[in-house]
């Protein structure tokens, strides 16, 4: 018996060297099968080439059967394969590639977002407005996350000046647009979302035509104005609004959304600062890692947003202050006099 496994063996080993079907080399196997069976059927008893194959026909018999057993048994799971993979297909098409599956593993696995919230992100359109100091971690994550489509609204170019703490662009790219810079980092993060760069300065009459089509907008821009009208233009269209800002040492962050009972950010900022009284970065100065640290809480903040994990800012303004490592939480309120939302329900 141990001469034919052995022969067996070189049958197989051969075909795998050749490189022969699988099928080929099953057959082949077979035919020696057959041979040894045929040949102890036909031999007397006692025949020297009975017993070098095994000296009985039975042991070789109940061999094909065990074989024959686990054949059928695989063929019929492949079967079972065959007609559930259309139901699979049916629930696959327009999710997850596998790829996808692979990247975002670790994000399905946590309890708080799954494969559910996962799909929620897939299926999500973020706007994020500015592609620098703080545009550039939130845009960074969340394309990261998986945020099916990104937008990203800016009308500067990259200076030398930026690369201390925008690290979405490169010392190559310096006097390409920042949107275009941002475009190609993020490409290579992830080749599997929409962007959608958006190379203007942004009015209100822009604002209401983007956040038309966003499900959130992100504000990570370095002037009042701008932000105030962001915030005026999130209310309008009902487009909750994450915003923040940061100076030297300190930022700030909070999910802004009366739709949903939280106050806008002109409830919690009613007064604008004097001209002059808030110093820009390139006035002030900013400590490269800040912009890291608050960028990448508004992507976190938009995550639990859109995938209803745990508890946002919503409500709430969290304020950091890098220097002395400390950071805390404080509740706001909306007000019923608030010129943007007071009079809304």
């Amino acid at each position: 018996m141990i001469l034919v496994l052995s022969l067996a063996a070189a049958l197989w080993g051969v075909g795998v060297v050749m490189k022969t079907p699988v099928r080929l080399r099953l057959g082949m196997i077979l035919a020696l099968w057959v041979g040894v069976v045929v040949l102890h059927l036909l031999l007397p008893a006692g025949h020297p080439l009975r017993v070098a194959t095994g000296g009985d026909a039975r042991g070789w018999l109940a061999l094909g059967v065990v074989a024959g057993l686990v054949a059928g048994y695989r063929a019929l799971v492949g079967r079972l394969r065959m007609r559930a993979a259309p139901k699979v297909a049916e629930v696959a098409s327009g999710a997850f590639r596998p790829a996808e599956l692979d990247r975002y593993a670790r994000h399905i696995i946590l309890r708080e977002i799954g494969g559910p919230g996962q799909r929620k992100l897939k299926d999500s359109k973020v706007l994020v407005i500015g592609a620098g100091g703080l545009g550039s971690p939130a845009l960074m994550y969340l394309a990261g996350a998986g945020v099916g489509t990104l937008g990203f609204v800016d009308d500067d170019t990259v200076d030398g000046s930026n690369l201390q703490r925008q690290i979405i662009h490169a010392d190559e790219r310096i006097g390409m647009p920042k949107v275009f810079s941002a475009e190609m980092a993020l490409r290579a993060i992830n080749p599997f979302i929409e962007l959608r760069p958006y190379k203007r300065r942004l009015d209100e009459g822009a604002a209401r035509q983007l956040f038309a089509e966003y499900d959130l907008i992100l504000d990570g821009t370095d002037n009042f104005d701008t932000r105030y009208m962001v915030n005026r233009v999130a209310v309008d269209t009902g487009k909750p609004l994450i915003s923040a800002a940061i100076t030297q040492w300190e930022g700030q962050v909070s999910l802004f959304d009366p739709g949903s009972g939280a106050p806008c950010y002109e409830c919690v900022f009613p007064v604008r600062p004097a001209p002059g009284m808030v110093p820009t970065c390139a006035e002030a100065g900013v400590a490269a890692p800040l912009p890291g640290v608050i960028g990448s809480i508004m992507a976190m903040e938009a995550v639990k947003h859109i995938t209803g994990a745990g508890e946002t800012l919503k409500g709430r303004l969290m304020i950091h202050d890098a220097l002395f490592a400390e950071t805390r939480v404080i509740g706001v309120k909306r007000r019923a006099d608030c010129p943007v939302c007071g009079a809304r329900p």
